[in-house]
């Protein structure tokens, strides 16, 4: 495929400009690390937003791009190699918009692989873990008698938001005085859990005073503001 309108997901979000990356995607956790990234890099895109409340993530159209059905998804005109490159996954779009952009990704080698390290702790157990907090904790789980499901996904929450906490002590972001894509999966996370989850008192987190200063550092940024908006 060569050209945007050769990809079946343009038929059902039509591209107003083709030359700029198209994002497929919702404001949730996973959603906004590819908006928030995309305007910390400046990098010219389009939002394109895939409704849940209509199974949007179903249609054969979505699923040509992300058959996993999971947002976000990106479309980018402008690859590697000249031709369209299209990505799922978002610590996937992460990695790849930082070697697009030169920008959130240390340049020294034994940095770069740390940084990845993070952004694996992020998918492998914050994400996962938090998500299944949430489950329990705010949606249909909640009605279950038996709260040891829940009980485990709070054990586990708090070990990770312990192993973060440590790991931040005199440390301004996750990898010291350099924001990047570590800090960009992390924090959406945890603003979700104490926020939207509304599980800060079961975590305990008021336990965790540097995840609390490193958050607050990373929505105070205008990019993380606007990012966490898109798309509207």
């Amino acid at each position: 495929m060569n050209a945007l309108s050769d990809f079946p997901i343009t038929q059902k979000w039509p591209a107003q400009h083709p030359d700029r990356i198209q994002l497929y995607s919702l404001p949730t956790p996973n959603g906004v690390k590819v908006s928030i990234m995309l305007e910390e890099t400046g990098l010219p895109y389009e939002a394109h937003k895939v409704d849940f409340g209509s199974n949007d993530q179903l249609t054969p159209e979505f699923l040509s791009l992300s058959p996993n059905n999971k947002i976000p998804a990106i479309l980018d005109p402008n690859g590697p190699d000249g031709r369209p490159l299209p990505l799922f996954e978002s610590g996937a779009i992460l990695v790849y918009l930082a070697a697009k952009s030169g920008q959130f990704m240390p340049q020294d080698v034994a940095a770069r692989y740390e940084t990845l390290q993070w952004v694996m702790f992020q998918m492998g157990g914050i994400g996962p873990m938090f998500g299944q907090l949430g489950f329990f904790h705010k949606f249909a789980g909640k009605d279950y008698e038996d709260k040891r499901p829940r009980d485990r996904y709070v054990a586990e929450s708090k070990r990770l938001l312990g192993v973060l906490d440590k790991h931040l002590q005199g440390r301004d972001w996750i990898m010291g005085g350099e924001y990047t894509i570590a800090d960009i999966a992390t924090f959406p996370w945890i603003r979700n859990l104490i926020g939207f989850y509304g599980a800060g008192e079961l975590v305990e987190f008021d336990r965790f005073a540097n995840v609390r200063r490193v958050l607050d550092a990373f929505v105070a940024r205008p990019a993380v503001e606007r990012g966490l908006a898109i798309p509207g």
